[in-house]
């Protein structure tokens, strides 16, 4: 009875993780449709920018004021454009995004899971053998890392372990 109880709940949890990335590659596509609005506004903030140069060659230099706003505004934009399409590039791998990223997050940080970035390949990997043996209680983890070998583990392990560097490149 117990059994079936646990495979049920096993079962509503893997919906709810398959509807929970299926919203996770719609905000992912969101960003993806960010950085196309990005590249687009770029030819115009190249057209402002060729008017603006013209304008300050005509006053002599009466307008230093409204070149450095330019220039702020031009750095802000890059850096809004260089972490869009950043965030965007923050790949993962399809085994991460199957078995982990519904209760661990797309970037590691932690959903209903618990937070993974941040630590070292070791640890992880000693954790996820722990799991798959049983000899940490977890039915999800035992579930999802039952079917996997110890090279996917190996692979999972050193992945997460990537994944602050991964974020602190693109959020710069």
């Amino acid at each position: 009875m117990i059994r079936h109880v646990i495979a049920g709940i096993s079962i509503l949890l893997a919906l709810w993780a398959s509807v929970y990335m299926f919203n996770l590659d719609k905000e992912v596509d969101k960003l993806g449709n960010i950085q196309t609005l990005i590249k687009k506004s770029e030819i115009k903030v190249h057209l402002v920018k060729e008017k603006t140069i013209a304008k300050e060659i005509q006053q002599e230099k009466k307008n230093d004021t409204a070149s450095k706003a330019n220039k702020e505004m031009d750095d802000k934009l890059k850096a809004l454009r260089d972490k869009a399409g950043n965030m965007a590039a923050f790949d993962v791998s399809p085994l991460y995004k199957k078995n982990c990223s519904s209760c661990h997050g797309n970037t590691g940080g932690g959903i209903i899971g618990p937070k993974l970035r941040g630590r070292s390949k070791d640890y992880l990997l000693k954790n996820l053998k722990e799991f798959k043996s049983g000899k940490r209680k977890n039915y999800v983890m035992y579930g999802l890392l039952g079917n996997l070998t110890d090279k996917q583990l190996d692979d999972l392990a050193t992945e997460i372990s990537q994944f602050q560097e991964k974020l602190d490149k693109a959020t710069k």
